[in-house]
């Protein structure tokens, strides 16, 4: 046995659709980002599709056009954009994009495709990544209306991000929200009928915990990976499941000691043995075996075992092993780094 990834597709399709129930009326849009937190954008893309998403976001352009190229023709989203993003390849392979300024807007606008481009208006309510901010707002949605009159894109969402600070802070955010979009419905975007841009605000976190926020689209990442966005509650207590397990196997042993064939280099986060670490634990023979030090190559760990004896670093829990939740607690770092820390190096196998 050597070192491996498994992606547990089944556990994707049963998270997406006890997220989209959640949802519902709502749609549902499934974050595939970070080429799906690093387990595998096309087959976990798919999955979702399967279980119950409409939608697929990606983040950047590139992605969304892997997706394309892979055959998967839902709709697509893509909101981040580098000075030398091809809008044009997106326009035409009907990728909706989330514009954030004048700028954005004009280059978008410039692409000159086939199709009118769809965008979606992003309005900043607090996040402070990326959007226009209140007072630039007008402006953007008034020159996007007047590209639309020219017929170089069609305005199909206005949304925006929550910065998931607390309660009243959401609320505050759901509150600027609304009156963004009346905003924009002032300046003549149309608020009813078939015609009508699509209004989406929550993630994970209120697309679970707040029905008032939901709106038209959720757009759901890290939960339908299997980790809680919540500091009160785990996965497994959101009725969601784990998606990745990283096996190993012993390498060597002696006098208590075992070393395993996993290490930094695949995803092992280090920072498990300094200031913060909590004791971080892997399953071992049946049972829990305390981690002494993470190599580049190496996990040493206190066990009696044998070469070859089979190791679980984290997974799903269902055995008793660590999950990516308790690893991220070790090392006081947040489950979608975990994730995303997964090497490609690894062998990878998909359970569906």
């Amino acid at each position: 046995m050597t070192a491996r990834l498994t992606i547990h597709l089944d556990a994707i399709r049963h998270n997406v659709a006890t997220l989209a129930a959640i949802a519902a009326p709502s749609r549902t849009l499934f974050a595939v980002k970070a080429g799906a937190y690093g387990l595998g954008m096309v087959p976990v893309a798919r999955a979702g599709l399967a279980a119950g998403a409409e939608w697929l976001g990606t983040l950047e352009v590139p992605a969304a056009l892997e997706l394309r190229e892979a055959g998967i023709r839902a709709p697509l989203f893509a909101w981040l954009h580098g000075e030398h993003t091809d809008f044009r390849a997106a326009i035409e392979a009907e990728v909706d994009l989330g514009v954030s300024s004048q700028a954005e807007l004009r280059r978008v606008a410039a692409a000159r495709a086939a199709l009118p481009a769809r965008v979606h208006l992003k309005v900043d309510t607090g996040l402070h990544r990326n959007g226009a901010n209140p007072a630039d707002w007008p402006g953007l949605v008034a020159e996007a209306l007047e590209l639309v009159d020219a017929g170089a894109l069609r305005i199909v969402g206005l949304w925006s991000h929550l910065a998931d600070a607390s309660p009243e802070a959401d609320a505050a955010a759901l509150a600027e929200f609304h009156a963004a979009v009346a905003v924009a419905g002032a300046l003549g975007v149309p608020l009813e009928g078939p015609d009508r841009p699509l209004l989406h605000l929550a993630a994970s976190s209120a697309g679970i915990r707040e029905p008032e926020a939901r709106l038209d689209l959720v757009r759901f990442g890290i939960a339908a990976y299997g980790v809680s966005p919540f500091d009160d509650v785990d996965g497994p207590g959101l009725g969601m499941r784990g998606t990745l397990s990283l096996h190993a196997a012993v390498i060597e042993a002696r006098d208590g000691i075992a070393v395993l064939d996993v290490g930094s280099a695949d995803g092992v986060p280090p920072s498990v043995l300094g200031p913060s670490g909590l004791g971080a634990e892997v399953l071992l023979g049946g049972s829990r075996a305390r981690v002494l030090a993470v190599g580049i190559d190496t996990l040493t760990v206190e066990a009696d075992a044998a070469p070859g004896d089979a190791a679980i670093v984290y997974g799903p829990g269902e055995l008793g092993e660590p999950t990516v939740e308790d690893w991220a607690a070790w090392s006081a770092s947040i489950g979608d780094e975990i994730l995303a820390r997964a090497s490609t190096r690894l062998p990878r196998e998909y359970l569906d």
